[in-house]
């Protein structure tokens, strides 16, 4: 099974590479995030026309998630539990039975969290807090568990560029760091660091200042996998070319293969 995440930034004016990347690697289910599309007017009709479903959780002109997949979820949670009142669409989780077996996914955008000292950093503790609350919950069910998304996070220097430049950046303060590392404490795997070590493997590479042709990137985009789900991984990819297309996103997708 193939299962990637991918923050689109915009399905409606990256849909022709959203449409050619499901074309070229087929993936079985595709957690999207940062879709800035009510539900209403997510361009549904392209993607099901390939033969997927689509599940959303949007808002308008911000944020939103979204599940792609070739077979329809058991069922789908929307919105992160515990944190009913947020009005940020964030968070959609779908459950599948495949074979027999159970796989659970969620697709997460979390809060940027910028600029420090303001309302908007609290808030990224707060729904990380309510995120760990969660995992550790769906943890003790004992399944195929696999978090997908933008985290928002830079989890060490080796994954930036220029770690001296992001000192003052949420993305990479000790206070978003370290819940990232209580979430691996819980017993999750980081699956692209658990298949590679090497330094300048990144997810995004802003649009300005040549970042992209300099390769000054970040990576931020993970997923984290279930004991169970971490015994199954087979292989990990990261579709850095598709930064290079026509009206790209400034990430770029991020792939499991489990057997």
């Amino acid at each position: 099974m193939l299962i990637a995440t991918w923050n689109i930034n915009g399905v409606k004016a990256r849909l022709d590479n959203l449409l050619q990347w499901l074309d070229d690697r087929s993936p079985d289910i595709l957690c999207l995030q940062e879709i800035k599309s009510v539900d209403e007017q997510f361009p549904a009709e392209a993607i099901t026309a390939r033969g997927y479903h689509v599940e959303t959780h949007g808002q308008k002109g911000f944020n939103g998630v979204a599940l792609v997949s070739k077979t329809a979820p058991d069922t789908v949670m929307r919105g992160l539990p515990g944190n009913d009142d947020d009005p940020q669409a964030r968070f959609i989780e779908g459950l599948w039975t495949i074979g027999g077996r159970r796989l659970r996914v969620a697709s997460i955008y979390l809060p940027n969290g910028n600029p420090l000292g303001t309302e908007k950093f609290d808030y990224k503790l707060r729904w990380l807090a309510h995120l760990e609350a969660h995992a550790a919950r769906r943890l003790a069910e004992e399944e195929d568990l696999i978090l997908a998304g933008d985290y928002n996070i830079i989890p060490e220097p080796e994954d930036v560029r220029y770690p001296e430049a992001w000192t003052g950046d949420a993305l990479f303060q000790p206070e978003s760091r370290a819940a990232w590392r209580r979430l691996l404490g819980l017993g999750f795997t980081d699956a692209v660091r658990a298949a590679t070590a090497d330094e300048r493997i990144y997810s995004f590479w802003d649009y300005q200042a040549g970042a992209w042709q300099k390769n000054n990137g970040i990576r931020i985009d993970h997923l984290l996998l279930s004991p169970e789900a971490a015994a199954r991984l087979a292989s990990v990819g990261i579709d850095k070319d598709v930064r290079s297309w026509e009206k790209p996103s400034d990430h770029v997708p991020v792939m499991v293969q489990l057997g």
